[in-house]
């Protein structure tokens, strides 16, 4: 009788604590989404110039990286915001060449479609019960396959491999959001921080990726 009370009481305290990571991880992925929404605005209004590839790349994993050392403490959440402004920095450049292209309406449906995709993934991931466990291999083997498309593509700048690079960038993320939150339910994960992170970079990969296919489709018309 006191051991079922026990693995009960065991139990009860694992879904809370489940509950109180995801709980965490959404609330902290919405105000950095805001966060990188506003700056990615001022980035646009001051008509701030882009980075630059090797600054973009320096800051992106050295932010990360720190957020990552310090995911256990207050200077994590302090890097969190850091990573995601600095992201929201990059974007309003890119943002603002496709506005001065009269394509505003891609950016638009870009948003629509990530926030369709995003919804989608994260419903299914709390609701299904099959493990998913299996898309950790997918996801090295597509990781490695689009760090090839990529290089490949800085030589051959072919408009259809910059699409399929895209595409791939597209399945990538929403595994990556399947997997995590999955991960969170399931007690695999238990760092909000690095869930967030983790949902964020999927989220700016599936919105940046879907621009650059609406852009590409726009350009041919």
């Amino acid at each position: 009788m006191n051991d079922r009370m026990i693995n009960r009481d065991s139990a009860y305290e694992s879904v809370l604590s489940t509950n109180k990571v995801l709980r965490n991880t959404y609330f902290l992925l919405s105000l950095t989404l805001v966060w990188s929404a506003v700056v990615a605005g001022v980035s646009m209004a001051m008509n701030l110039p882009y980075p630059g590839l090797i600054i973009t790349l320096v800051g992106f994993y050295g932010l990360m990286f720190l957020t990552e050392k310090n995911r256990d403490s207050g200077l994590g959440i302090v890097f969190t915001f850091a990573l995601t402004g600095f992201m929201g920095y990059t974007l309003g450049p890119i943002l603002n060449m496709y506005v001065g292209a009269g394509m505003g309406d891609a950016i638009v449906l870009a948003f629509g479609g990530t926030a369709l995709t995003f919804m989608a993934c994260s419903a299914y991931a709390l609701t299904t019960k099959r493990d998913l466990s299996f898309l950790n291999g997918m996801l090295m083997a597509g990781f490695i396959a689009i760090i090839v498309a990529v290089i490949a593509n800085i030589f051959l700048q072919m408009p259809a491999l910059s699409l399929a690079i895209s595409g791939m960038f597209i399945m990538f993320s929403s595994a990556a959001i399947l997997l995590t939150t999955q991960s969170i339910v399931r007690g695999g994960e238990t760092n909000y921080i690095s869930a967030t992170v983790t949902l964020y970079v999927s989220i700016y990969n599936l919105f940046l990726s879907l621009l650059q296919i609406l852009g590409i489709m726009g350009s041919d018309d």
